[in-house]
C-alpha cells in the first residue's frame, strides 16, 4: 500500500489489486485440468489416426471455451460448478423457505432460512448480552453498535487522526489470534420520526399556539419521510483458537462467553481511543429487531415506534423466502447482493466511499468482512505468492511471452505487504459487500443500478453474486460475521 501525505495531514492509500494469477500462467487449477483433457482427447486421436481426428475437434473447441471465453468477468469453466451446485438445491427444493408456523422451532435456535437455521443464541445471565454460536463454523460472535459523527463533515486534521484510529482497531483484531472473523455494518432505515417527536416532547413548549401545533404537525410529516444510519460491528471467536482462554475461563459455554467478553472489552477500548461510541453487547430483542427489518423493511419502522413489539427472536426470521438466480425474495422486498470485486487503483483518501454510503433514495446495507491472518500464516502465503510469481515470470520468458504490467502491479503488492509484515503490521483479508432491497423487482434494478453508479464514482468495481444470493444476503445484510 503506497501513502503520500499532503499539507492537510490526509494520507491518500492505494489499494492491492485482486489477484489473478493462476496455479500457471494465468490458468486456474480448473482450466488446466480442461487444457489437459483437451490435449489428452487430440494426442488420443493423432494415434488412432484416420476420421478421429475429427471427432476431436469439437470436444477440443468445447474445452477451449470453458477455457478463454468469459462470462461476467469469469471463465465459463468456473461457472459450472456453482451452476450444478444451483441446479442440485433447485432440485432438492433448497430454493423456497417457508416459516412453520404451528411447529414451534427448538429452544435456543434463530429462525433463519438455509444454513442459518443451525445457529444458536446464548444471553448471558450476567449482562443480558446474546452472543450467537456456529457449531458448524466453531464460532460465537458479540454485535456492538457504534455511533459516530458524519466523516465527511469532519476537518481533513480530525479525518486523517480517526483513520489512525480505526487503523489500531484492525490491528488489535490481527494480534489478538483468537479472532475469527470481524464484521462492520453500516445500513440505512427508515426514519421512524421517534427521535424527533422524543426530542419535542422534551424540549419543545406546546403552547397551543399556532407555531406549536406548525412544529409539532412538521416533526410528525418529517420524521418517517427520513432516513437514518445504524452501525453495528461484530466480533467472532474462533473457538478452537481460544481453547486455552475457555478452559481457563472454566471451560463449557460460560468459559466461551467469558474468552469473548474479553475480546470485546479489548476492541470496545480501541473504538473508544478512535473516538467512536461503543455501546455494551446488544441484547436479543435488539438483534430480533434487526434480523426482522433485514427481511422485512416495512414494518422496520413501525417496530421501532412500538418498543415492545417484534423483539423475540424466536419469531425474528422472516416467513417466506425465495431465491432466484439473480436475487432474493423475502417478505415484503426484493433484494440483490453485490460484490466490490475490484478496490480504487489509484490514490484515494480515507473518505472515497461517501458516494456510496450517502446515496439517497436506496435502500442498502454495506459490509465489510475481515479475516485476520495470523503472521506466521501470512509469512508462508507471501512467500509462496513470490516463489508462483517469479517461476511465472521465468516460465513466460522461456516461451516468449511478455510480461504485462498487471502482473508486475501484483508482484510489487507482495512484496509490499511482506515489508509491512517484517515492519509489524498485521494482515487482514477483507471483502466488501453491498445489499440492496426495495419493494419490487423493478424498483430493485433501478435501486442496483444506482448503487452501480455510486460504486463507480466511488472509484470501486461491483459484480452480482449470481447463483448464491441467498448466502451472500446472509453475510451483508445480517450482523453475525457470517463467512460467504
Amino acid at each position: 500500500m503506497t501513502t503520500t501525505r499532503d499539507d492537510a495531514g490526509l494520507e491518500p492509500v492505494k489499494f492491492s489489486r485482486l489477484s489473478t494469477r493462476g496455479v500457471l500462467l494465468g490458468l486456474s487449477g480448473g482450466q488446466l485440468a480442461v487444457v489437459a483433457v483437451a490435449a489428452a482427447t487430440f494426442v488420443t486421436t493423432l494415434y488412432l489416426g484416420g476420421a478421429a481426428v475429427l471427432y476431436a475437434v469439437p470436444a477440443v473447441a468445447v474445452c477451449a471455451a470453458l477455457v478463454w471465453v468469459k462470462v461476467a468477468g469469469r471463465p465459463l469453466v468456473e461457472w459450472v460448478p456453482l451452476v450444478a451446485r444451483w441446479q442440485r438445491r433447485a432440485a432438492t427444493g433448497q430454493l423456497d423457505y417457508r416459516a412453520r408456523i404451528g411447529k414451534p422451532r427448538p429452544a435456543g435456535t434463530l429462525a433463519l432460512p438455509g444454513d442459518a437455521a443451525r445457529l444458536r443464541q446464548w444471553v448471558d445471565a450476567d449482562t443480558g448480552a446474546v452472543y450467537v454460536h456456529d457449531p458448524h463454523d466453531a464460532t460465537l460472535t458479540a454485535i456492538v453498535e457504534v455511533s459516530h459523527p458524519a466523516f465527511i463533515l469532519l476537518d481533513p486534521a480530525d479525518q486523517n487522526r480517526r483513520t489512525t484510529g480505526w487503523s489500531r482497531v484492525l490491528a488489535t483484531a490481527c494480534r489478538s489470534g483468537r479472532i475469527a472473523r470481524l464484521q462492520v455494518l453500516e445500513r440505512t432505515l427508515p426514519d421512524s420520526g421517534k427521535e424527533l417527536g422524543d426530542w419535542w416532547t422534551t424540549h419543545g413548549r406546546d403552547d397551543d399556539s399556532f407555531a406549536a401545533a406548525t412544529y409539532a404537525d412538521l416533526i410528525r410529516r418529517a420524521g418517517p419521510a427520513g432516513e437514518r444510519h445504524a452501525t453495528t460491528i461484530s466480533i467472532a471467536l474462533d473457538l478452537t483458537a481460544a481453547t486455552r482462554a475457555i478452559r481457563a475461563a472454566g471451560g463449557g459455554t460460560r468459559g466461551a462467553v467469558a474468552a469473548l467478553r474479553q475480546e470485546v472489552d479489548s476492541l470496545t477500548a480501541a473504538l473508544r481511543a478512535a473516538d467512536l461510541a461503543p455501546s455494551t453487547p446488544i441484547g436479543p430483542g435488539d438483534l430480533a429487531l434487526v434480523l426482522r427489518s433485514a427481511y422485512d423493511p416495512v414494518v422496520a419502522a413501525a417496530l421501532e415506534r412500538h418498543g415492545t413489539l417484534g423483539r423475540d427472536l424466536a419469531t425474528a426470521g422472516p416467513v417466506a423466502v425465495t431465491e432466484t438466480w439473480g436475487h432474493l425474495r423475502s417478505d415484503s422486498a426484493h433484494h440483490a447482493v453485490l460484490w466490490i470485486s475490484e478496490w480504487p487503483r489509484s490514490l484515494v483518501y480515507p473518505d472515497f466511499l461517501h458516494p456510496l454510503l450517502l446515496a439517497s433514495g436506496v435502500r442498502r446495507t454495506f459490509a465489510m468482512l475481515f479475516t485476520p491472518v495470523r503472521a506466521d500464516v501470512a509469512a508462508r502465503d507471501i512467500r509462496k505468492k513470490k516463489t508462483e510469481h517469479i517461476s511465472d515470470a521465468a516460465q513466460r520468458h522461456r516461451i516468449g511471452q511478455i510480461e504485462d504490467a498487471a502482473q508486475t502491479a501484483e508482484y510489487v503488492d507482495v512484496l509490499q505487504q511482506e515489508a509491512d509484515l517484517t515492519t509489524g503490521h498485521g494482515i487482514l483479508r477483507a471483502i466488501g459487500l453491498i445489499a440492496v432491497s426495495a419493494p419490487t423487482a423493478d424498483e430493485l434494478e433501478r435501486a442496483v443500478a444506482a448503487i452501480e453508479q455510486a460504486a463507480i464514482q466511488a472509484s470501486c468495481e461491483t459484480r452480482r453474486l449470481w447463483g448464491q444470493q441467498a448466502q451472500a444476503f446472509a453475510a451483508a445484510a445480517l450482523p453475525l460475521c457470517r463467512a460467504v
